[in-house]
């Protein structure tokens, strides 16, 4: 694949849809980055350590920090009496029974949980300090199953809720499997993730005494939600409180959200008049940052001898953790995509969402579609082995049409656009399904040890759902520089690189002339953030529309210069020429010197109609080891629709990062809290990520289908890859044990549980 050189101009053809490096590189694989605990120190600084819960339930009788308080270099300890910050409305549609305390008063609800916090000049005197900090706790029983959190003797988590559950949601009809000749049925569980990005969470306040306010340094993916959050806790104005995102070291959904730690930070920097620091410890991370996942699924498919289905009904019990964020509200995505790829005549599902003595979860990569596409794409493959079909096939009959979009589904998502059957026959023909079928049997018929499987994942998911609207803005100054401000939050994704592609490209200039400025919320007017799959469609196309609103305006002024008609007059290199005549034409610079002022400026926030609905479908080949339960990816395609491509070295990007992290899921990730509450896998000794031994190379192709719903025609692809391949290869594993009558294993499919199937599988 060519790469085009990002310091020189688009000649001969659009720079957009061709692979640009990405420019933040230089900077981060130079050691350059600047992340949240890389601001430097101010002389004064402190830095905060906060006392944990050491139990899951438990009633605090007293907190007793003379002994921290005593020591040298300790400044303060402070409780929830003494912060006095109250609580924190969780997500819309909870009720307020179920608010979180920034820290808490009285009890604790899982491990981790801040009780207090230690300031002290140094981070190494702060952690001293917070073992000194003795609590008194009253053990109470605990409940860590969300199964378990629905029986009518479960310890309740909030007494003034009368019981667990913290959200139930549902729709559809009555009886959905009227008329189904086969029915599949399995419950299925979608196990707990961490999703420990490289940089755990951190923050840096530092007071600014011009306007008694605040500036603060977060790793977020959202700088105008920290800053949201800090201004209500504080009561403290946005022109008082200025939040940079510097660079982030991933996010995955887990940091949009807002954190006690970030409000008390920010509120000691205020109170202190001095510089307060915080970053987590990679255990802190894994038991405080929210986990992700965590549903249980009852379905039932019917469908008739032929394949064709008839209608779904599923159950999702949804564990919410302690303190009910989004992870609440999920079984609704869940639901509204459970359909899929397919034609679904009818529907109905319930969702029942429970609060346990767990680390909160709440939005991981994919939110509630990973899970959506689990479940059916496993139906699916149940399906196929109940009537004789090939798991391709099966698939085939029940696409939904690609003339038939737009269309809204069964369970009331509105599908643009879609070609399901090109990404599934591109899939096949790149792995060669045919060939791997023949081998596939050619290894049962020797009885090999070494089975091969072979999985499928048609996906489809929802992306730019619930923030429809982002900012963008565009100048050219009088010396000819363009600066583009971009609302979204990056954290990985490579905005930098392609808004001043985007920008370039509408004003015909080079790239190295453009400068991007985002994450800063004293630069930039507004911004929702980077969060569901959502910044190029809605951030691409605010700074597109900017683009377009400001050539709008030097067109007027180039009219006026060369006293020609505006309709006469294109953008050409460096400027506007005169259309047919190369030689009249008027550069960029002059034309912002002749607007005055800053030069040619727009502002404006995008809206779209609704969200876009990416698609795709994966081929997963393994080899499982029936002996030991050992198994191995051995390929990975993964074919992902995200509409029209704009730079598609970054679109192979978030396609292999998120199929290494859907793989993750499959095989190794699991998030266990023995039966008391005590987290098992707080280090990454214990919790299984996967290392570039584990993933092979991912071949990431694509099929182009562009959405009507915005000018770029562009989709998602943050979260595609993930929702594609867990399936995929889950599916693969199954595949390779089917022959002996495994019919299921719950993720991740450990080599354990794999030999325990095989030991445990039915007799010939």
């Amino acid at each position: 694949m060519s790469q085009v050189d990002s310091t020189s101009p688009p000649i001969g053809g659009s720079i957009l849809g061709h692979p640009v490096k990405r420019t933040e590189d230089v900077r981060l694989i130079t050691g350059a980055g600047r992340y949240a605990d890389d601001v430097a120190p101010s002389p004064d600084g402190l830095y905060a350590v906060f006392v944990r819960s050491t139990l899951a339930h438990a009633r605090i009788r007293s907190v007793d920090s003379s002994a921290a308080e005593a020591m040298p270099e300790v400044v303060a300890v402070h409780t929830a009496a003494s912060l006095e910050l109250g609580a924190r409305k969780g997500f819309p549609g909870i009720a307020d029974t179920f608010d979180r305390p920034e820290l808490s008063p009285d009890r604790v609800r899982f491990v981790g949980e801040p009780v207090a916090v230690v300031v002290a000049t140094s981070r190494a005197a702060a952690e001293d300090a917070a073992e000194q900090v003795l609590v008194d706790y009253e053990q109470l029983p605990a409940v860590v199953d969300p199964q378990a959190a629905l029986a009518p003797d479960a310890p309740i988590l909030f007494d003034a809720a009368g019981s667990n559950v913290c959200h139930e949601s549902g729709a559809g009809e009555d009886d959905p499997l009227a008329g189904a000749e086969v029915t599949v049925r399995l419950e299925f569980r979608n196990q707990r993730v961490a999703p420990a990005p490289m940089e755990a969470n951190a923050l840096v306040a530092q007071p600014d005494p011009a306007n008694d306010g605040l500036t603060v340094w977060a790793s977020s993916q959202g700088a105008f939600a920290v800053r949201g959050a800090v201004c209500r806790s504080l009561g403290l104005p946005p022109e008082r409180v200025r939040v940079l995102s510097p660079d982030v070291g991933g996010g995955f959904g887990a940091k949009f959200g807002v954190y006690p730690e970030q409000i008390i930070v920010a509120a000691l920097a205020h109170r202190l008049g001095r510089q307060v620091r915080w970053a987590e410890t990679r255990s802190e991370n894994l038991v405080n940052m929210y986990h992700g996942r965590g549903q249980v699924q009852e379905l039932e498919l019917g469908a008739k001898r032929d394949g064709m289905l008839v209608g779904l009904r599923l159950r999702i019990l949804q564990d919410a953790g302690a303190y009910p964020q989004i992870s609440a509200w999920l079984p609704n995505l869940t639901g509204m995509m459970m359909s899929g790829v397919y034609r679904l005549p009818r529907a109905q599902w319930k969702g029942t969402s429970v609060v346990t003595n767990t680390t909160p979860v709440s939005a991981y990569r994919g939110a509630g579609r990973p899970e959506a596409a689990a479940l059916i794409e496993r139906a699916m493959d149940l399906l196929a082995a109940e009537t004789g079909l090939d798991p391709a096939e099966v698939r085939r009959r029940n696409f939904l049409d690609r003339d038939a979009f737009p269309l809204t589904t069964t369970t009331g998502a509105a599908y643009d656009s879609g070609d399901y059957r090109a990404a599934l026959d591109r899939a096949l023909e790149l792995a060669g399904y045919e060939q791997l079928r023949r081998e596939q049997a050619e290894r049962r018929a020797r009885g090999d040890r070494r089975q091969l499987g072979v999985g499928l994942s048609t996906y489809v998911e929802i992306t730019g759902g619930g923030a429809p609207e982002e900012y963008g803005g565009v100048r050219v100054a009088p010396d000819g520089a363009v600066t583009v401000w971009a609302g979204t939050t990056p954290n990985g994704q490579g905005h930098e690189t392609t808004f001043a592609q985007l920008a370039a490209e509408r004003l015909q200039v080079p790239m190295s002339s453009v400068s991007v400025i985002h994450s800063d919320t004293a630069a930039v007017r507004w911004g929702f953030g980077s969060v569901g799959s959502r910044s190029m469609q809605m951030g691409g196309s605010a700074v597109n529309d900017a683009c377009i609103e400001v050539i709008e305006q030097a067109r007027k002024l180039a009219a006026e210069l060369l006293e020609v008609d505006a309709a006469d007059l294109e953008v050409a290199q460096g400027g506007l020429r005169v259309r047919g005549v190369p030689t009249s034409a008027v550069g960029w610079a002059d034309l912002a010197a002749r607007a005055g002022g800053e030069g040619l400026r727009a502002d404006l926030n995008f809206k779209q109609r609704g969200p876009t609905f990416p698609f795709g479908a994966h081929v997963a080949v393994v080899e499982v080891d029936l002996e030991t339960g050992d198994t191995r990816l051995l390929r990975h395609i993964a074919v992902d629709d995200c509409g029209t491509v704009l730079n598609p070295l970054l679109v192979q990007g978030q396609q292999h990062g998120g199929v290494a992290q859907g793989v993750a899921q499959a095989l190794f990730e699991e998030v266990v809290i023995d039966a008391e509450g005590t987290p098992r896998t707080a280090s990454f000794l214990d919790y299984g990520i996967p290392t570039a031994n584990e993933i092979p190379s991912v071949m990431a192709d694509g099929t182009v289908t562009p959405t009507p719903l915005n000018a770029l025609g562009v989709k998602g692809i943050g979260e595609s890859g993930t929702i594609g391949a867990g399936p995929a290869v889950h599916n693969a594993v199954l595949d390779a044990m089917a022959h002996l009558g495994v019919r299921h294993i719950d993720m991740p499919l450990t080599p354990e549980k794999v030999w325990r199937a095989v030991r445990s599988a039915p007799a010939d």
